[in-house]
């Protein structure tokens, strides 16, 4: 089962794949344990799962405070930018459920801007309303945030159409 949507050219392309692999479980498994071993209700409510280019998975924490908080995606990514690691595969956060059982939690916008910088084919697994299902990043965010000057292109200043008579 794929969701898809229209490109602009009125072709349909896939966006969600719902077909996932032995990789994608081993990910989410690494960052369920890590959740399990440190969950905390206030200082460590997230665990990120990373794998680079390489194949070497990467973990990070939620940390936080009363006026503070880091996400486990940015751990995660530090550590793996910490091993020369080139460009980010695939990853996953999970967040535990009601009865205490992590699950798959859908990235911030933050995390969503910060993953796109690292690379637009990152593939990120998702809940799509209660099933977990794959997209790339730049699919998931896809209009980040950018100065005027980082475009490849000129934006046109907004205007009204004028009405035909």
């Amino acid at each position: 089962m794929d969701a898809s949507r229209q490109e602009r050219s009125g072709v349909e392309v896939n966006v969600i794949s719902f077909e996932l692999d032995a990789s994608d479980v081993e990910l989410y498994e690494a960052a369920r344990g890590l959740l399990l071993t440190a969950h905390h209700t206030e200082n460590h409510r997230v665990a990120a799962a990373m794998r680079g280019e390489s194949g070497a998975i990467y973990l990070g924490l939620h940390i936080g405070s009363k006026r503070l908080n880091v996400c486990a995606e940015s751990s995660a990514l530090a550590n793996a930018r910490m091993a020369q690691e080139p460009s980010i595969h695939s990853v996953v956060a999970v967040s535990m459920d009601g009865e205490g059982e992590p699950q798959v939690t859908n990235p911030c916008g933050l995390c969503r801007e910060l993953l796109r910088t690292y690379g637009t084919e990152t593939s990120v697994l998702i809940d799509a309303e209660g099933e977990v299902g794959k997209i790339r990043i730049k699919d998931l965010l896809p209009y980040p945030w950018m100065r005027a000057a980082e475009t490849e292109w000129d934006t046109r200043p907004p205007r009204m159409e004028e009405s035909v008579r």
